[in-house]
Protein backbone atom coordinates (compact mmCIF):
# COMPACT_ATOMS: atom_id res chain seq x y z
CA UNK A 1 0.00 0.00 0.00
CA UNK A 2 1.24 3.57 -0.99
CA UNK A 3 1.64 6.52 1.82
CA UNK A 4 3.02 9.58 2.36
CA UNK A 5 6.72 9.90 3.82
CA UNK A 6 6.62 13.07 5.87
CA UNK A 7 10.17 12.71 6.38
CA UNK A 8 10.10 14.73 2.59
CA UNK A 9 9.27 17.96 1.57
CA UNK A 10 5.98 18.99 -0.72
CA UNK A 11 7.77 19.55 -4.32
CA UNK A 12 5.15 22.09 -6.16
CA UNK A 13 4.67 21.32 -9.72
CA UNK A 14 3.76 23.54 -12.43
CA UNK A 15 0.88 22.05 -14.48
CA UNK A 16 -0.97 23.32 -17.57
CA UNK A 17 -4.66 22.42 -18.18
CA UNK A 18 -5.67 22.07 -21.70
CA UNK A 19 -9.72 21.34 -22.23
CA UNK A 20 -9.82 19.97 -25.93
CA UNK A 21 -13.50 21.01 -27.31
CA UNK A 22 -15.06 22.49 -30.31
CA UNK A 23 -18.02 24.04 -28.11
CA UNK A 24 -16.71 24.90 -24.41
CA UNK A 25 -15.29 28.04 -22.83
CA UNK A 26 -13.30 28.83 -19.84
CA UNK A 27 -16.61 29.90 -18.42
CA UNK A 28 -18.22 26.91 -18.98
CA UNK A 29 -14.93 24.32 -18.63
CA UNK A 30 -16.62 22.24 -15.85
CA UNK A 31 -13.60 19.81 -16.23
CA UNK A 32 -11.16 22.60 -17.03
CA UNK A 33 -12.37 23.96 -12.98
CA UNK A 34 -12.40 20.42 -11.38
CA UNK A 35 -8.40 20.05 -12.68
CA UNK A 36 -7.22 23.70 -11.33
CA UNK A 37 -9.16 24.08 -8.54
CA UNK A 38 -7.82 20.10 -7.33
CA UNK A 39 -4.22 21.12 -8.75
CA UNK A 40 -4.34 24.31 -6.89
CA UNK A 41 -5.59 22.71 -3.77
CA UNK A 42 -2.71 20.32 -3.61
CA UNK A 43 -0.21 22.52 -3.60
CA UNK A 44 1.15 22.66 -7.06
CA UNK A 45 1.11 25.87 -9.44
CA UNK A 46 -1.31 25.93 -12.55
CA UNK A 47 1.39 27.26 -15.55
CA UNK A 48 -1.42 27.85 -17.89
CA UNK A 49 -4.94 27.07 -18.88
CA UNK A 50 -6.20 26.85 -22.71
CA UNK A 51 -8.90 25.70 -24.53
CA UNK A 52 -8.27 24.34 -28.04
CA UNK A 53 -10.49 22.74 -30.56
CA UNK A 54 -10.87 19.18 -31.52
CA UNK A 55 -7.94 19.39 -34.32
CA UNK A 56 -4.81 16.97 -33.34
CA UNK A 57 -2.67 19.89 -35.10
CA UNK A 58 -3.80 22.43 -32.56
CA UNK A 59 -3.55 19.83 -29.48
CA UNK A 60 0.30 18.84 -30.92
CA UNK A 61 0.85 23.07 -31.24
CA UNK A 62 -0.11 23.57 -27.47
CA UNK A 63 1.93 20.48 -26.51
CA UNK A 64 5.34 21.30 -28.25
CA UNK A 65 4.55 24.95 -26.55
CA UNK A 66 4.54 23.03 -23.21
CA UNK A 67 6.64 20.70 -23.40
CA UNK A 68 9.30 23.73 -24.79
CA UNK A 69 8.29 25.96 -21.70
CA UNK A 70 11.33 24.92 -19.25
CA UNK A 71 8.85 25.99 -16.21
CA UNK A 72 5.95 23.70 -17.16
CA UNK A 73 6.52 19.83 -15.94
CA UNK A 74 3.13 18.27 -16.63
CA UNK A 75 0.06 18.89 -19.07
CA UNK A 76 -3.60 17.78 -17.74
CA UNK A 77 -5.67 17.16 -20.85
CA UNK A 78 -9.44 16.68 -20.56
CA UNK A 79 -11.04 15.58 -23.74
CA UNK A 80 -11.20 14.43 -27.02
CA UNK A 81 -10.48 10.51 -25.89
CA UNK A 82 -13.69 9.03 -27.20
CA UNK A 83 -14.49 7.01 -30.19
CA UNK A 84 -16.13 9.66 -32.30
CA UNK A 85 -14.43 10.84 -35.68
CA UNK A 86 -13.56 14.36 -33.86
CA UNK A 87 -12.19 12.46 -30.97
CA UNK A 88 -8.37 12.79 -31.64
CA UNK A 89 -6.62 13.33 -28.65
CA UNK A 90 -4.51 10.24 -27.94
CA UNK A 91 -3.23 10.38 -31.51
CA UNK A 92 -1.92 13.93 -30.90
CA UNK A 93 -0.76 12.87 -28.13
CA UNK A 94 1.29 9.72 -28.75
CA UNK A 95 2.01 11.38 -32.13
CA UNK A 96 4.39 13.00 -29.32
CA UNK A 97 5.46 10.89 -26.56
CA UNK A 98 9.11 9.87 -26.42
CA UNK A 99 7.22 6.92 -23.75
CA UNK A 100 4.04 6.28 -23.49
CA UNK A 101 3.14 5.37 -19.53
CA UNK A 102 0.67 2.49 -20.63
CA UNK A 103 -0.24 1.94 -17.08
CA UNK A 104 -1.76 5.17 -16.34
CA UNK A 105 -4.68 4.26 -19.09
CA UNK A 106 -4.75 1.03 -17.38
CA UNK A 107 -5.33 2.33 -14.09
CA UNK A 108 -7.96 4.79 -15.32
CA UNK A 109 -9.94 2.21 -16.86
CA UNK A 110 -9.63 -0.17 -14.24
CA UNK A 111 -11.02 2.63 -11.49
CA UNK A 112 -13.73 3.75 -14.15
CA UNK A 113 -14.65 0.17 -14.48
CA UNK A 114 -15.89 -0.07 -10.55
CA UNK A 115 -18.04 3.18 -11.38
CA UNK A 116 -19.33 3.12 -14.95
CA UNK A 117 -18.88 -0.63 -15.48
CA UNK A 118 -18.15 -1.70 -19.04
CA UNK A 119 -18.63 2.24 -20.49
CA UNK A 120 -15.40 2.53 -19.20
CA UNK A 121 -14.34 0.61 -22.77
CA UNK A 122 -14.94 3.81 -24.50
CA UNK A 123 -12.49 5.59 -22.92
CA UNK A 124 -8.48 6.26 -24.16
CA UNK A 125 -7.57 7.77 -21.64
CA UNK A 126 -3.51 8.03 -22.53
CA UNK A 127 -0.18 9.28 -20.40
CA UNK A 128 3.16 9.40 -21.73
CA UNK A 129 6.60 11.59 -21.37
CA UNK A 130 8.00 14.16 -24.24
CA UNK A 131 10.93 16.13 -23.90
CA UNK A 132 11.20 15.89 -19.71
CA UNK A 133 7.25 17.12 -19.67
CA UNK A 134 4.33 14.46 -18.66
CA UNK A 135 1.38 14.80 -20.97
CA UNK A 136 -1.78 13.08 -19.46
CA UNK A 137 -4.79 12.67 -21.94
CA UNK A 138 -8.39 12.47 -19.37
CA UNK A 139 -12.11 12.03 -21.05
CA UNK A 140 -14.24 14.96 -20.90
CA UNK A 141 -16.01 14.74 -17.56
CA UNK A 142 -15.67 16.44 -14.58
CA UNK A 143 -16.47 12.83 -12.96
CA UNK A 144 -13.26 11.42 -15.09
CA UNK A 145 -10.95 14.57 -14.04
CA UNK A 146 -12.21 14.11 -10.67
CA UNK A 147 -11.44 10.23 -10.85
CA UNK A 148 -8.30 10.30 -12.38
CA UNK A 149 -7.14 13.43 -9.91
CA UNK A 150 -8.36 11.95 -7.17
CA UNK A 151 -7.55 8.49 -7.20
CA UNK A 152 -3.95 8.38 -9.55
CA UNK A 153 -2.17 11.38 -10.21
CA UNK A 154 -2.41 13.74 -7.09
CA UNK A 155 -0.15 10.66 -5.64
CA UNK A 156 2.34 10.10 -8.13
CA UNK A 157 2.72 13.98 -8.41
CA UNK A 158 4.05 13.96 -4.96
CA UNK A 159 7.25 14.05 -4.06
CA UNK A 160 6.66 12.27 -0.88
CA UNK A 161 4.69 9.14 -2.02
CA UNK A 162 5.80 6.02 -1.37
CA UNK A 163 7.44 3.27 -2.65
CA UNK A 164 7.93 6.12 -5.53
CA UNK A 165 6.18 8.83 -7.57
CA UNK A 166 6.41 10.75 -11.02
CA UNK A 167 8.20 13.80 -9.38
CA UNK A 168 11.13 12.31 -7.66
CA UNK A 169 12.29 11.00 -11.59
CA UNK A 170 11.73 14.53 -13.28
CA UNK A 171 15.42 15.08 -13.21
CA UNK A 172 15.98 11.68 -14.98
CA UNK A 173 13.39 12.04 -18.04
CA UNK A 174 16.02 13.70 -20.13
CA UNK A 175 19.31 11.00 -19.65
CA UNK A 176 18.59 9.96 -23.28
CA UNK A 177 21.17 11.55 -26.14
CA UNK A 178 19.10 14.69 -27.50
CA UNK A 179 16.98 15.01 -25.17
CA UNK A 180 16.95 18.27 -23.93
CA UNK A 181 17.88 18.81 -20.16
CA UNK A 182 15.59 20.28 -17.96
CA UNK A 183 16.24 23.19 -15.36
Amino acid sequence: MSRLDETRHFVPVRIAVLTVSDSRTLAEDKSGDVLAERLTGAGHHLAQRAIVPDDQQAICDFLAASIEDSETYVVIATGGTGLTGRDVTPEAFRSVFEKEIEGFGEAFRFLSFAKIGTSTLQSRAVAGVAGGTYLFALPGSPSACRDAWDDLLVHQLDYRHRPCNFVEIMPRLTEAAGVRARK
